[in-house]
């Protein structure tokens, strides 16, 4: 295995989602490799990416990857599904083309393998933003690993955009109810939760889908797939204690932080405002 040089591997994993949601990746991350860096982007100004159409994800993608690169990242994960459904070969493409060679990860592939491995009846359920959904990337990457399991996927609205509410009330709960109603007719014996939102509601997700079943994050796999993509290219920090994880913003950076800390379930601290090359596109 090569190493790379301490300045390389000391350099931060970028994170980025459109907003608040990428966060409870970026918690996972952080609890099962502490020691890294962390730099993480908010593409606030632009969200939700979940009703936008797949060339202007892509575009937006591309513009947080060079903010990130120009950062000196050393892995860039995309904490968005939506994202990782658009934009995920026009990044790699893009961050293999430096020097360094940037791998990208993102949250559909390691969310697909671990509910194929968890489905015992071969019925899995995907609940995910409109544009998630309709790329299909979740039923591609499932058939992937077993061309033989049935996926049943729901796009649930806004309901991403209620979570950022921070009201849970009968509300809230009607419509998780409505969007889990067609995956229990179904039979689904396990669920993705195919936004990074959606794991903030996942009690009463559990509870309309009932007990017996299966719910999928993406956090935790992917957090296992960054830390062996470090040890495999040698790039992961050298042993030591805690690192850091830092923030930048392209919206209004006292609202991602007030917001922040309940999708963190940390300190967030400071959040650095930047502006990309269309940062207030419509």
């Amino acid at each position: 295995m090569t190493v790379a040089p301490d300045e390389v591997r000391r350099r931060p994993v970028g994170v980025f989602d459109s907003g608040v949601g990428g966060l409870t990746v970026l918690h996972e991350l952080l609890v099962r490799l502490p020691h890294e860096d962390y730099l993480y982007l908010a593409d606030s100004a632009r969200l939700p990416y979940g009703s936008r159409a797949p060339e202007q994800v892509q575009a937006f993608a591309l513009e947080v990857a060079e903010e990130l690169l120009a950062r000196r990242i050393k892995l860039l994960v995309v904490a968005c599904n939506t994202a990782t459904a658009a934009a995920l070969p026009v990044l790699r493409e893009r961050l293999m083309q430096t020097t360094l060679g940037v791998e990208v990860l993102g949250v559909v592939q390691p969310a697909a393998v671990q509910a194929v491995a968890a489905t015992r009846r071969g019925k899995v359920g995907v609940l995910g933003t409109p544009a998630t959904v309709a790329t299909g990337a979740y039923a591609a990457a499932i058939a992937s690993v077993d061309p033989f399991v049935e996926v049943v996927s729901v796009a649930c609205g806004e309901l991403a955009l209620r979570i950022e509410e921070a009201t849970i009330d009968e509300r809230l709960v009607d419509e998780v109810r409505g969007h889990c109603a067609p995956l229990r007719e179904a039979g689904v014996d396990t669920v993705i939760l195919g936004c990074t939102h959606y794991p903030l509601v996942r009690p009463i997700i559990q509870r309309m889908l009932g007990p017996e079943t299966t719910i999928v994050t993406s956090g935790a796999p992917l957090a296992r797939q960054v830390e062996h993509v470090l040890g495999t290219r040698g790039l992961d920090q050298p042993a030591r204690g805690e690192g850091s994880y830092s923030f930048v913003c392209t919206g209004d950076p006292r609202a991602f932080r007030a917001q922040g800390t309940r999708f963190l379930q940390l300190p967030l601290g400071e959040v650095e405002p930047v502006r990309l090359g269309a940062a207030v596109a419509a």
